[in-house]
């Protein structure tokens, strides 16, 4: 399961648990038209004629993320546009640099489109803007405004009581050990961290909105229960998707609950996100965040709904009749050991899971004495 932080982003891999079908079974039921082929490394791989396709690595166990060029035309100029960024590091910089030298045909880069607010999406949204901009023209970043504005939050604003209210969160959902609590108090900078600034104007992505990218129409599609508002994009001339991170061959995106939506129902979100991808053509070739372009739209969206139905179902017969906190539950959802930052994603991701079947009016829950939500069977 990809767990992300949706304060912080900062990705991290926990394998899914699965019930009932096997990962190699689900990962045969998809077709991937490149099989094992990978960019190389400050290299990109041509999909179609004015796409490409280059692979960043990251410092975290999910050790990559996939960036999307498109050959374009805008105001006037021939050049491309970029879809995801990395993260800000010097390496990811140093990558840029080559792809700039031979991937982009002596062009520029007239636009940066991000899907969403993580780290590894938008960290260097602002320099390749910076990069790319003239006196005469700017390279604008595009971006959904929720997602805009919930990043400029985290990278400009430092709260020293932002890392408080994490703790409470957490506290309030049975992680007690005051070790580990100080560690997660200790963690309010983080985010800015990866992203040190972002580009002071966007222009806004909206749900439906058709963006004309090298005489192609790409269809926003807004995506929810992941980031604040997701955007992928779709093209119905060439029949591809870019996904972003709604939609994952090998793992599933984290849906979190966190300190700032608390009672949020972030997985009945997602999961009607991702259902609307079944208008789309099951063939589509889809262009994921992580992973390697794949086609079986339809069946990956039905995996994904198992999957969490599955997870639901274990949640239930775990919870019974006993009141528990979701920090007692989250080792039936991520069954190997975990050190403390998976753990604060995963019980993030364990605390969604409650809230549907609470949601739903299958638990109830009640504060106890000591302030910790317990959820138990009606």
């Amino acid at each position: 399961m990809n767990i992300y932080h949706q304060s912080t982003g900062h990705p991290t891999e926990i394998p899914l648990p699965v019930k009932s079908t096997s990962a190699a079974e689900l990962e045969r039921a998809l077709h991937y038209p490149l099989a094992d082929q990978l960019p190389p490394h400050g290299g990109a791989v041509e999909l179609a004629p004015g796409i490409k396709w280059l692979r960043m690595g990251l410092p975290f166990v999910l050790d990559h993320i996939n960036i999307w060029l498109l050959r374009d035309r805008f105001d006037d100029r021939d050049g491309w546009t970029v879809v995801d960024t990395c993260i800000d590091c010097s390496e990811a910089r140093a990558d840029w640099t080559q792809v700039f030298a031979t991937e982009l045909d002596g062009l520029p880069v007239l636009r940066v489109l991000v899907t969403h607010m993580h780290p590894d999406h938008v960290g260097l949204a602002h320099w390749l803007c910076e990069r790319w901009s003239t006196p005469e023209r700017d390279c604008r970043l595009w971006m959904s405004a929720a997602d805009f504005q919930s990043a400029r939050y985290a990278c400009q604003v430092i709260s020293s009581s932002s890392g408080e209210r994490l703790v409470d969160h957490f506290r309030s959902h049975g992680m007690t050990d005051p070790n580990d609590l100080e560690r997660i108090r200790e963690r309010k900078t983080y985010y800015s961290t990866l992203v040190p600034a972002l580009p002071p104007c966007y222009a806004r992505l909206m749900d439906g909105a058709s963006i004309t990218i090298g005489g192609l129409a790409w269809r926003c599609i807004a995506g929810y229960g992941h980031s604040p508002e997701h955007i992928a994009l779709y093209c119905e001339q060439i029949n591809v998707l870019i996904s972003g991170d709604m939609m994952l061959p090998r793992i599933s995106s984290n849906v979190s609950v966190y300190e700032t939506e608390p009672e949020a129902d972030a997985l009945l979100l997602f999961l009607h996100s991702i259902d609307r991808f079944l208008a789309l053509p099951e063939d589509a070739l889809v262009l994921p965040s992580h992973g390697k372009p794949f086609c079986g739209l339809h069946t990956r969206v039905r995996q994904l709904r198992e999957h969490h139905r599955d997870r639901l179902n274990e949640v239930i017969d775990m919870v019974g009749n006993k009141p528990v906190s979701a920090y007692e539950v989250l080792p039936t959802l991520f069954k190997r050991p975990l050190d403390l930052h998976q753990t604060t994603f995963a019980l993030g991701e364990t605390v969604a899971h409650l809230n549907r079947l609470w949601y739903s009016g299958q638990l109830r829950r009640s504060r106890d004495a000591a302030g910790i939500w317990r959820f138990q069977v009606i």
